[in-house]
């Protein structure tokens, strides 16, 4: 009987060293915190999602800091904007050995851009003056719903305050058009500025640019958005002096919208797709492609090139000084 009790006792030790063996501590290796970058208005919260990696380490505790309290305080992830400026926040896991950070701006007042509305309606698409390229042919029929776009493009100022960098060429002037801009910077530039506002701003539709820049329903059917005199409207190769300028320094069009013709090339969000002749109703282009559209002319173009009908080939990696774009906020 001695023996047998003895014998259940070493089992017993043998079977709690396997399940102490089994459970061997999983150390994390590493840490991430969304979003990265933060912008809030003074008294309004955001959430931020702290991820630990393995998987299995993900049971670890995280510990939340905020570099200056009078400026935000943080909660479990809960970020409360107290006071104008900009601090960071900061999460540790438990052990200390691996941690991220969020960059939080606090703002009074968020610039956005002033909208323009668009009254939908039906349109001649492609060109339909004497200087016809072939990428602008055929003409074809496209029917669009309401949207509101961008009076002005995208300026320098605006871009540094969601982006905090400016990789534009010319910045003489912070009412500039931004530009040296891939196509995939102007979608980073969305989401934070959706982020921060709390909209769906996004890039206009190539369909959307060529009707707002002929003038939607106001249309006078002229060859430059606003006008005939491209001078009046546009600055290219006649006036440029080899440069951007300020946004909304020529005449606007038919809506009241700014440099459709000249400044800069604006992206579209369309993948970039010979014209059919077919009529359409509120084309997005094709599903994929190798290029996105580009509209408008620019500053180092002649006036054939910054007609209302002049389309481009924008590749995904091009951010030369005469790209930049601006924005349309759907209307739901």
């Amino acid at each position: 009987m001695k023996r047998n009790f003895i014998h259940l006792i070493a089992v017993a030790i043998v079977l709690i060293s396997t399940t102490v063996a089994c459970k061997k501590e999983i150390h994390v290796t590493q840490v991430n915190l969304s979003p990265s970058k933060l912008i809030l208005l003074v008294d309004n919260t955001a959430t931020l999602t702290a991820t630990v990696y393995p998987e299995d380490a993900a049971n670890k505790t995280v510990s939340w800091l905020s570099k200056d309290p009078s400026i935000t305080t943080v909660d479990d992830g809960v970020v409360t904007a107290k006071s104008v400026g900009q601090t960071t926040i900061k999460v540790t896991t438990e052990d200390g050995n691996y941690f991220a950070t969020c960059n939080v701006k606090v703002v009074s007042l968020l610039p956005e851009p002033e909208m323009v509305l668009v009254e939908g309606g039906v349109f001649a698409m492609g060109c339909t003056d004497d200087e016809c390229l072939t990428m602008e042919l055929p003409t074809h029929q496209v029917t669009l719903s309401d949207f509101k776009i961008a009076k002005l493009l995208v300026t320098q100022e605006m871009w540094e305050f969601y982006m905090d960098y400016n990789l534009s060429y010319f910045k003489s002037a912070p009412l500039l058009p931004v530009e040296h801009v891939l196509w995939n910077e102007t979608q980073m530039f969305i989401r934070n500025i959706n982020a921060a506002t709390g909209k769906n701003y996004r890039l206009p539709t190539e369909a959307e640019w060529e009707y707002a820049a002929r003038g939607g329903k106001l249309s006078a059917g002229f060859k430059y958005s606003g006008s005939d005199c491209v001078e009046c409207v546009a600055w290219c190769t006649v006036n440029s002096n080899n440069k951007t300028h300020p946004v909304g320094t020529k005449d606007p069009n038919e809506l009241g919208i700014y440099d459709m013709s000249g400044n800069v090339w604006e992206w579209c969000s369309d993948w970039f797709d010979e014209y059919k002749g077919d009529s359409q109703i509120n084309p997005t282009g094709p599903a994929q492609g190798v290029a996105h559209v580009v509209r408008g002319g620019h500053w180092d173009l002649g006036p054939k090139r910054c007609r209302v009908s002049s389309r481009h080939i924008g590749e995904p990696g091009n951010n030369d000084d005469f790209v930049g774009f601006r924005l349309v906020l759907p209307i739901d």
